[in-house]
């Protein structure tokens, strides 16, 4: 994308089944040896009506819910960059993208990491991320953090479903695929919930809460949910 979209977006100043033992405070490092916290979703109720946001795109625009949404359901995913929960399952999210957009899904990636400490989430970068990977659906900077208390994420990544009438039908895993496991990156939970959602079924019943690095707020600024 061209560097004017670049400046344009800019910044301003009991364990889950089939899930991991202790999972949630469980320190990984990455290659940098960066600890970082093991956190699963917060498990929105499933009905919840999609909280609406409004946020700058990487290519300068802005994108609402409503801009974002499709006729047959929505999926709103909180991810990052420099992540390596994100980084293993990145190149799939592309190519879920490009399956089912056509078949009236919309997608929405939202950032919600405090940039000032981590300069590799920010909507630069993200620009060239979203080029990199091929990324066919919106991939929009939630500078306040607002958005991703709306949704109550916690991780990256952090998946939601919504059905056409925004009504929360999943959250949760991709699949069970983690980074360093030798389970292949497949989307299985998410795909079978975008499966029973087109095919005009009841919500999965099943739900594996997705596990990854917790958001990285900016001091002071994290929700009631997330314990530092």
């Amino acid at each position: 994308m061209a560097e004017a979209n670049v400046r344009r977006l800019g910044t301003g100043s009991p364990e889950p089944p089939g899930g991991e033992p202790q999972a949630d405070k469980m320190p990984i490092r990455t290659p940098k040896e960066r600890p970082m916290v093991r956190t699963p979703s917060t498990m929105l109720p499933l009905g919840t009506t999609a909280p609406d946001f409004d946020l700058p795109n990487v290519d300068g625009r802005m994108v609402d819910y409503a801009a974002a949404a499709g006729p047959k359901g929505t999926v709103v995913m909180f991810i990052c960059n420099h992540c390596p929960f994100v980084k293993h399952v990145a190149d799939h999210l592309a190519t879920l993208g490009r399956e089912y957009l056509p078949r009236g899904v919309g997608f929405a990636a939202i950032s919600s990491n405090d940039v000032s400490a981590h300069p590799a989430d920010s909507p630069e970068q993200m620009v060239r991320e979203a080029e990199d990977r091929g990324y066919v659906f919106p991939y929009l900077y939630d500078e306040t953090q607002e958005v991703a208390k709306a949704y109550h994420a916690a991780c990256t990544p952090d998946f939601y479903v919504f059905d056409a009438e925004r009504k929360l039908v999943y959250r949760g895993q991709l699949d069970p695929s983690r980074p360093g496991s030798d389970v292949p990156v497949s989307g299985h939970d998410l795909r079978a919930a975008l499966d029973t959602l087109l095919a005009g079924k009841s919500p999965l019943a099943a739900q594996i809460p997705s596990l990854g690095c917790n958001i990285k707020w900016k001091p002071g600024n994290h929700p009631p949910y997330f314990s530092p």
